[in-house]
């Protein structure tokens, strides 16, 4: 009698899975997209299923949020390194197939840097709505590629776990959730994860921190070189005060003004755009504020060093 119960407890769990697979499969759409080396994969079953995926729309030509987004991206596939394309599948989708062909999405991929095992996709656009549609990842107007939304979205296909992040989320921590938490921390998943200790709390002191480290840190360090874009270390000394509270309100409108530092800036990093957060006086000065307290910091160690002596 306690084999045939276990046989018929087996059987149901079977069937329950059985279902459950179905109605994903039925959920998601089976829609055929072009990766950036003109590979064609069916969504449903090439791209997600039983995977765990990143998911986030753009396109090339973006000048607003999307570099921002593509930079966060890029930071959280250089912390899971060869696991991405193995345990986990990051995909970017064009809103604008019809300029963002394979090719334009291979120069896009060259021009951040981004390694392999991140698909960049396009296919066509009803198509793209209906995936958008399906994610609740939501285009207000389909006719507008500028008015997206940026969102992240984080899936295990498998265990039928989804989640949506924001683009202005640190690194580590969609590294987390992708290792951890969407494994439902199952190590033979995570592979030879190690954890990111310091990621479910990150403890910002000041808005000028909050600020750099949501919408700067994806491309700028202070004092540890060049990333995407340049070292903002005693840039809040080097600059002059105008022209950088300029630049972090509008640096859209000086690169079309054809400002020559501007300008000079946007040619020696690959053409990135810096994104227009449209920030007001006081998130100008809080930013400000807080690269000159990380310049006095890099200073003190050095200056207590030669007192010491």
């Amino acid at each position: 009698m306690i084999r045939l119960a276990l046989l018929a407890a087996l059987l149901l769990v079977a069937v329950a899975d059985a279902r459950a697979s179905e109605w994903r499969r039925n959920y998601f759409p089976n829609v055929v997209l072009t990766d950036q080396d003109g590979k064609k994969h069916r969504f449903y079953d090439d791209l997600i299923k039983d995977k765990i995926v990143t998911i986030n729309f753009m396109f090339t030509t973006c000048k607003d949020i999307c570099p921002l987004d593509t930079a966060n991206l890029l930071r959280v596939q250089e912390m899971l390194g060869d696991r991405v394309g193995k345990n986990v599948f990051m995909y970017s989708i064009s809103i604008d197939p019809v300029n963002d062909s394979p090719a334009a999405l291979k120069r896009y991929m060259q021009t951040y840097g981004v390694k392999p095992g991140w698909l960049f996709l396009t296919g066509k656009r009803e198509d793209v709505d209906l995936l958008i549609s399906k994610l609740a990842m939501k285009v207000s107007d389909p006719a507008s590629p500028q008015d997206h939304d940026t969102s992240i979205r984080l899936g295990n296909e498998r265990l039928g776990q989804w989640i949506k992040r924001s683009v202005f989320d640190d690194p580590k921590i969609l590294a987390n959730l992708l290792t951890d938490t969407l494994t439902n921390y199952d190590i033979s998943l995570a592979d030879s994860h190690k954890g990111y200790d310091a990621a479910p709390e990150v403890k910002l002191n000041s808005r000028g921190e909050y600020l750099y480290k949501t919408r700067c840190q994806a491309c700028h360090t202070i004092g540890s070189g060049d990333r995407l874009g340049p070292d903002l270390a005693n840039v809040a000394i080097a600059r002059p005060r105008p022209w950088l509270r300029r630049w972090l309100k509008e640096p859209d409108k000086m690169i079309a003004e054809g400002d020559p530092l501007a300008v000079a800036l946007f040619t020696q990093y690959k053409n990135l755009p810096m994104p227009n957060f449209g920030f007001g006086d006081v998130e100008v000065d809080a930013l400000i504020h807080y690269m000159e307290e990380m310049d006095k910091k890099r200073e003190a160690p050095a200056s207590g060093s030669k007192t010491g002596n």
